[in-house]
């Protein structure tokens, strides 16, 4: 007779999970008597927050489930952040945790990891959480979690399992997985917002990252459609390009900049795909300023999104792609709007490569695409990303995404990198850290040496957390707090057998990437300040 800590591995290998990211404890050990004789391969983090950025990577790089063993209290108080960021940016993620035994729940004894209500705690950064009262629950909460992750918006799922449940007896054969299809697009509506799309003179495309699995067909509509786009953060190669050719008709994620609001606030019609328009995507100069006046027709997989941020005149609840191949069926024909010239005028109005502000990022974007193209870029909220998130174009989706959207975690990168590696272990990945966002998750780094993982660390150390400094200046504040004095990062390096380089141009970081070749993490130390000088 299996148990159902048995039970929950067969059934997780049988969907084919291939990892899992835990810190065994006292009450999860009965989780690894089932992986032991499983293919699911277990990582071990430093922290329980790391496992959570694991996961969320994996999820991001592969599209499948990020999947973690997580220890009751501690535990999952310490991983509630990542599940946060994943939460924000919809992210499937599956925490199974422990919790106490069933005749405790509640009870308020003063218990091993005890809290009043773990559900309860950790119910604000999930899709849902349940405590598994009978083991009879365990399938249907699985199958309920895999049917959020296929068919609905995603997001983490966390299942508690109480500690004497662990053991209990659970005669259930596992179960091929139920065929899930997406919410599609109503055939009325899709005529109707054809008919508003024929009729535009000055229309525009917004891409989020709903779109992501379905790049191909967005891409085809956006150049049947012939209409100027704005991709999100997280919709980064979507309309592929590179940095200096990107897509004729990408905007790129620049909707906070005077030019595209321009252009925003004149289109007469407005076709969102699977993007919430939020703040962090729309508006990180933070003054509301991005305002549409046209038609906007809204397509989200999540109702609750349809008027969420922007009035709609349209809306659907669909999966992006599907209403995007629908919709297609309507133009057999591109339409003859000017979309490519007008984004050339607006790039023409960004002048992004001549602003001070990204002027120092361009060389390092160039070298990094230079030796190590389709390189997947995980980012942490640092000032390689701030500028990567204006001035990269990707060639494909899936290959750039960061916590600098959404919740905005710091220390996110480093773990969410390893996870991406597990995920796509042929492509080169690479961590955009800066000194003091590292230390949050810098234990991770042990992590990828113990795996032998071949992410490319490129820290940025401007001595402090200059974002800070910068916004403190401006508010005439004083500068307490943020003059952190960062870690020798060679001896750090050393200390975890870790491979480590120091540069100050883009000469030296293109040398070190011509030659790099190990089969284990390269930790380079960008000196900020001689770089920006060098320029």
């Amino acid at each position: 007779m299996q148990s159902c800590s048995e039970y929950l591995v067969r059934q997780l290998e049988h969907w084919g999970v291939e990892q899992v990211f835990g810190i065994p404890g006292v009450h999860t050990i009965e989780l690894y008597r089932g992986l032991e004789n499983s293919r699911v391969r277990h990582v071990t983090p430093r922290h329980e927050q790391g496992a959570g950025f694991m996961a969320d990577g994996y999820a991001r790089a592969t599209g499948k489930p990020g999947v973690c063993f997580i220890i009751t209290g501690p535990g999952m108080s310490n991983i509630l952040t990542a599940m946060g960021q994943a939460l924000a940016d919809s992210i499937p993620m599956l925490v199974i945790s422990s919790v106490g035994r069933r005749d405790t729940l509640g009870s308020q004894q003063g218990r091993l990891h005890e809290l009043s209500s773990q559900q309860a705690l950790v119910s604000q950064v999930a899709r849902f959480s349940q405590t598994i009262l009978d083991p009879l629950q365990l399938p249907h909460a699985l199958e309920r979690a895999m049917a959020i992750f296929s068919s609905g918006k995603p997001g983490p799922v966390h299942l508690e399992i109480p500690i004497d449940l662990l053991t209990a007896p659970l005669n259930t054969p596992v179960q091929a997985l139920p065929t899930f299809y997406k919410a599609g697009p109503h055939p009325d509506a899709v005529a109707h917002c054809a008919q508003l799309l024929q009729a535009a003179k000055q229309p525009l495309l917004l891409v989020g990252g709903g779109c992501v699995d379905s790049a191909d067909t967005i891409q085809r509509l956006a150049e049947t459609l012939n209409i100027p786009t704005v991709t999100t953060i997280n919709a980064k190669g979507v309309l592929p390009g590179s940095l200096h050719q990107p897509h004729p008709l990408d905007l790129g994620a620049n909707a906070a900049f005077p030019a595209v609001r321009k252009l925003a606030a004149q289109a007469d019609v407005i076709l969102a795909l699977g993007t919430e328009l939020g703040e962090t995507d729309y508006d990180v100069v933070f003054d509301d300023g991005f305002i549409l006046q046209g038609k906007l027709i809204r397509v989200d997989i999540d109702a609750s999104q349809l008027v969420g941020n922007q009035r709609p005149h349209i809306a659907l609840v669909s999966d992006a792609g599907e209403f995007a191949r629908a919709l297609l069926t309507h133009f057999p024909q591109s339409l003859p709007n000017a979309g490519a010239s007008v984004v050339a005028e607006v790039r023409a109005a960004l002048a992004l490569e001549s602003d001070p502000a990204f002027t120092p990022f361009y060389p390092l974007y160039k070298t990094l695409e230079q030796h190590l193209p389709n390189a997947t870029f995980v980012g942490d909220s640092t000032a390689t990303v701030y500028a990567g998130n204006h001035i990269c174009n990707l060639p494909a989706a899936r290959h750039y995404f960061n916590a600098s959207t959404g919740y905005g975690t710091l220390g996110y990168a480093l773990p969410a990198a390893l996870g991406a590696k597990l995920g796509r272990p042929h492509g080169p990945v690479v961590a955009l850290m800066g000194d003091g966002g590292i230390m949050f998750t810098v234990a991770e780094l042990a992590t990828m040496v113990d795996e032998q993982l071949n992410v490319l660390v490129l820290i940025w150390n401007n001595t402090g957390y200059d974002e800070i400094r910068r916004a403190m200046d401006r508010a005439s504040v004083a500068r307490i707090g943020v003059n952190i004095p960062p870690p020798d990062f060679q001896a750090l390096s050393q200390s975890i057998s870790a491979a480590y380089e120091h540069v100050q141009n883009p000469a030296q970081l293109s040398e070190q990437l011509q030659h790099w070749q190990q089969a284990a993490p390269l930790i380079i130390e960008i000196d900020a300040h001689a770089w920006i000088a060098t320029l």
